[in-house]
Order: structure tokens, then sequence, then C-alpha cells
């Protein structure tokens, strides 16, 4: 991943407001951003470690490890909390196995949070493998279920 880095940077630059295009380019290529990258970054883009650090662990979309195979991610805005966004969550974890945040241990499935989808008044909603499914209820609970299972 490392050659990947210097190659990035030769191709778009190696300044600091390069650091989240490079960022996401991680991502995209590696599934995630490991904790061991984080000096090769700030020395690509004469940051210090702690930059690089407090950007990853910010911006909630950036992963320090390998998501699962599937990833759920249920909206967190007002929107959808005020439409039972919570307890469809609880009812999530419960039945997925795994706790918001985290990665289920058989790598099958992650829970994360996601702030906002743009579709306020037909939530609450979530992506699930990057496909938005709105009106989160019971029923599309257990057919995301399914779907993550298969």
């Amino acid at each position: 991943m490392e050659e990947f880095i210097s190659a990035w940077t030769q191709r778009h630059g190696s300044s600091r407001d390069r650091l989240l295009p490079l960022l996401h380019a991680i991502q995209e290529e590696g599934g995630y951003i490991s904790d061991a990258l984080v000096p090769a970054i700030a020395k690509a883009l004469n940051l210090s470690r702690a930059d690089v650090h407090g950007v990853i662990t910010f911006y909630h979309d950036f992963d320090r490890a390998p998501p699962g195979h599937h990833v759920v991610k249920l909206c967190r805005a007002e929107s959808c909390q005020a439409r039972g966004g919570a307890a469809i969550e609880a009812q999530a974890a419960r039945r997925l196995g795994v706790a918001m945040g985290q990665t289920r241990a058989d790598g099958q499935v992650s829970l994360k949070p996601i702030y906002c989808l743009g579709l306020c008044a037909i939530g609450p909603n979530a992506l699930v493998d990057g496909r938005p499914v709105a009106r989160i209820d019971a029923a599309a609970l257990e057919r995301i279920a399914i779907e993550v299972a298969a």
C-alpha cells in the first residue's frame, strides 16, 4: 500500500489539501485505512501523524479495520430518529448479531451509522451495500437480514 501512496501522490500531488482525496483512494483500493499506514501518509503529505490520525478518526466513513462482506449503514439524522430510528437500530443490532459501529465476528456484516441520506421525508433510512433503502420497519429489516445472510 505504501507503493500505492507514492504513486498516487506523484499523480495527484502531495500538498496538505490532498489528504482527504488520498484517504478516500486508499480506502477504495484496500477497503480500509490501516493505522500502520498513518506514518507513510503523513510523510507523503508532509503532515504530522496526529493530523492524519485526527482526520481518519473524525470522519465516520473511514474504516480502520476491514469491513464486513456486507455493510448496513443506518441513518442517525434527526428526522430518521424522530421516525423511530433508535428502535430500528436496536432491532437491527439484535437481528444482525452485531453492535452499531462493529463488524460481526464471522466478517459477514458491519453495522455502521450514517448521518443523513437526504431521504428525510421517507425515513428511517439505510444504505445496504451502497443501495438506499427507505421506510425501514420490522419487515424491511427482516428483508435486509435475509439479504446479508445470503
